[in-house]
C-alpha cells in the first residue's frame, strides 16, 4: 500500500504542543474498553455490491478473526473499520460512536491499522519505522519527546526485535519484517489493532510466531484485535471469535468450536471438511475430505 507511513502523518495535526499535557485524559478514554460494531453495513462501488447487510460485534479485549474465501469481503470490512472506506449503507461504530465523527488524530491514537501491502519503509531502519507509530501523538512538527522514545524502545523489546533495531527493514526476513511493523503499531499505543492478513506469504514457523505475538498483546496488554486470516485452523487456534463472510454477506459467527463444524464449514467454503480435536488441545482442527 502506497503511503502507509504517510497516513500516520496525515492522522496527526501539525501542532507542536507537547502531547504529555493531555496524555492522562487521552489514556483514560482509550482504556475504557472500546469495541467495534457494524449494523446492516453495505458497500456498493460502481454498481457492484461488495458488502451487503453485514451486522457484527467485535467485543473489547478479544482477538476476532475475519475468514472466508477470496473476494468474500474480509479486507473490505476491515478497511471500513479502519476508516479507509466509507460504507454506502448502514452504520459502523467504535466505542458506541460512529466512525465518521472521529477526527483523524483521536482515531489514530486509539486504533492502529496494518494493511496487506507493506512495500514502503524498506529503506528505513527498524527503529525509524517503529518511531513512525508516534506520529499521532506528536504530529509532523511536534518534537519527539522522552515519552516517545520510551514507547519505541518498549515496542522493540516486546516484539523481540532489539537485535536488529538498527538494520534496514528491507534486509529482514518476512517474519522479522512483520514483527517490526507490529512494533510500530504497539508504539502507536492504540487500544485496538486491525491486521489484514499479517501472516500472508509467511512460512508456518513465522505464522505461529506472528500470531503468538498478537495473542500475547491481547492477553497481556488488553488489546482488542481484528485480524483477517485465510487459514481457518490458525483462526481457531489463536482467536476468541470467528466471523465468516461469503460473497459479501455474513454467514457464520461464534467461538471456534461453533464455527469449526462440518455443516458450517461447508456453508463458508463450499467443500466438505472433517473436524478433529487432538488429545493435547481443546481447539478443533479441520482438513478437506
Amino acid at each position: 500500500m502506497k503511503a502507509v507511513l504517510q497516513n500516520y502523518r496525515e492522522m496527526s495535526t501539525l501542532g507542536s504542543r507537547d502531547h504529555s499535557e493531555k496524555s492522562n485524559d487521552d489514556r483514560g478514554e482509550r482504556e475504557a474498553g472500546k469495541a467495534f460494531s457494524v449494523n446492516n453495513v453495505g458497500l456498493t462501488i460502481d454498481g457492484r455490491e461488495i458488502l451487503s447487510d453485514v451486522t457484527l460485534e467485535f467485543p473489547p479485549g478479544e482477538v476476532v478473526a475475519l475468514v472466508g474465501h477470496n473476494g468474500s469481503g474480509k479486507s473490505t470490512l476491515l478497511k471500513i473499520l479502519a476508516r479507509q472506506l466509507a460504507p454506502t449503507a448502514g452504520t459502523s461504530t467504535y466505542a458506541d460512536r460512529e466512525l465518521a465523527t472521529y477526527d483523524n488524530r483521536s482515531f489514530a491514537r486509539s486504533v492502529a491499522y496494518l494493511p496487506q501491502d507493506l512495500g514502503t519503509g524498506s529503506d528505513m531502519t527498524v527503529r525509524e519505522l517503529v518511531a513512525c507509530g508516534r506520529y499521532p501523538w506528536h504530529g509532523a512538527l511536534g518534537r519527539f519527546s522522552a515519552v516517545d522514545r520510551e514507547k519505541v524502545d518498549a515496542a522493540i523489546l516486546v516484539t523481540g526485535i532489539e537485535g536488529y533495531a538498527d538494520r534496514l527493514v528491507g534486509t529482514l526476513s518476512g517474519g522479522e519484517r512483520q514483527r517490526a511493523w507490529i512494533a510500530m503499531l504497539i508504539a502507536q499505543d492504540a487500544s485496538s489493532l486491525l491486521l489484514d492478513e499479517p501472516t500472508a506469504a509467511l512460512d508456518i514457523a513465522h505464522q505461529l510466531e506472528v500470531l503468538s505475538l498478537v495473542r500475547k498483546l491481547a492477553n497481556d496488554r488488553g488489546k482488542s484485535v481484528v485480524v483477517v486470516l485465510h487459514d481457518i485452523n490458525m483462526a481457531a487456534r489463536f482467536c476468541d471469535r470467528i466471523h465468516a463472510l461469503k460473497n459479501g454477506r455474513m454467514v457464520a459467527s461464534g467461538a471456534p468450536s461453533e464455527i469449526l463444524v462440518p455443516d458450517t464449514l461447508r456453508c463458508i467454503y463450499g467443500i466438505e471438511m472433517n473436524v478433529i480435536v487432538p488429545s493435547n488441545t481443546s481447539r478443533p482442527i479441520v482438513y478437506p475430505l
